[in-house]
């Protein structure tokens, strides 16, 4: 029965892996976005990029939760599922700027032109 439900953990964790890389991506790309708005190189400003982000950090640092973290694995997992849903949409709203900043990895290049 243990191996059966490992097997089945693996697989529902490998066909989640998509959501995985967003996260990472969202994380690597924000700090230079973050660089290149506030030196004025990237227009139009990504509001809810910044919205979310700061919405994600809130929610790990505030000690009120939906569940709370004394429920040790329960809580935490609530944490990383949130900040998770967050961070992939962060992921979303920084698609304008990916595009941008990497033109030759991106299929449809934007109006806006690196400097």
């Amino acid at each position: 029965m243990a191996r059966m439900s490992t097997w089945w953990l693996f697989r529902r964790l490998k066909t989640r892996v998509w959501a995985v890389k967003r996260i990472g991506r969202a994380l690597k790309l924000f700090l230079p976005m973050t660089r290149d708005v506030l030196k004025g190189n990237f227009r139009p400003i990504p509001w809810s990029a910044f919205g979310l982000m700061a919405l994600a950090l809130a929610y790990l640092v505030m000690p009120f939760d939906f569940i709370p973290d004394f429920l040790v694995m329960i809580g935490i997992v609530d944490d990383v599922l949130i900040v998770g849903w967050l961070l992939n949409r962060v992921d979303d709203q920084l698609s304008e700027y990916r595009h941008w900043k990497y033109p030759e990895k991106t299929p449809a290049a934007s109006s806006h032109s690196p400097s």
